[in-house]
């Protein structure tokens, strides 16, 4: 998999994780899971910085993202690039303007079979099958709270080495810390749900 997708998707991961609330049970983490709103729609702006290994200055990007539920994802940088990446069921598509260029299927490709096990257990709420790919520690601090993601199984932790969330009604704040020693660090804002917040371009690349 070309590096530029992955870190999309491993951004990707820790967004539906902070979305979709979908965490296992103990004590703090139950509470978080009950203050998350989980609407059909959701989208919003995202800033995002990468930190890569053995660079001094960070990559900075920003630009939207839709999750939908049954549907997918669409993950749209807009600067300082355009792309769009979107996350179904069978497959990852990566979009240069109206340019499919890449596309990653389900069928043939067992990385696609582990991300998109892990998305649609997220957006289903799966806590089983969630439980056995991540480690959770969570507290909350009146209506704010904090969550921590370590991947158990060693394919998804080549990918993921820790995740750090936080947030209030909606994530406000995701850090990953990748296992190769890259850093990512995004910011969401402007949240919108329900039908209205989905663009009519964006509605048609699903």
């Amino acid at each position: 998999m070309r590096t530029d997708m992955k870190r999309y998707i491993v951004s990707l991961l820790a967004l539906l994780t902070a979305t979709c609330a979908a965490a296992p049970a103990p004590a703090p983490v139950a509470r978080i899971e009950a203050m998350l709103a989980k609407p059909k729609v959701l989208c919003g702006r995202f800033d995002q910085t990468k930190q890569l290994a053995g660079m001094k200055r960070p990559v900075a990007s920003s630009g939207r993202f839709c999750v939908v539920a049954g549907k997918g994802v669409l993950w749209r940088t807009l600067h300082p690039f355009p792309s769009t990446l979107r996350l179904t069921r069978d497959e990852i598509v990566n979009f240069q303007g109206e340019r499919v260029a890449m596309r990653m299927d389900a069928k043939t490709e067992p990385v696609v079979r582990m991300i998109n096990s892990v998305l649609f257990s997220l957006l289903a709420g799966d806590l089983a099958q969630l439980d056995t790919l991540f480690e959770v520690d969570g507290s909350v601090d009146g209506a704010n709270w904090q969550v921590a993601l370590k991947a158990r199984q060693a394919g998804l932790a080549k990918a993921i080495g820790g995740i750090r969330l936080e947030g209030g009604t909606y994530v406000k704040n995701i850090g990953i810390s990748e296992a190769g020693g890259d850093r990512t660090n995004i910011v969401f804002s402007a949240i919108q749900t329900g039908d209205a917040a989905i663009t009519a371009e964006e509605a048609a690349l699903f």
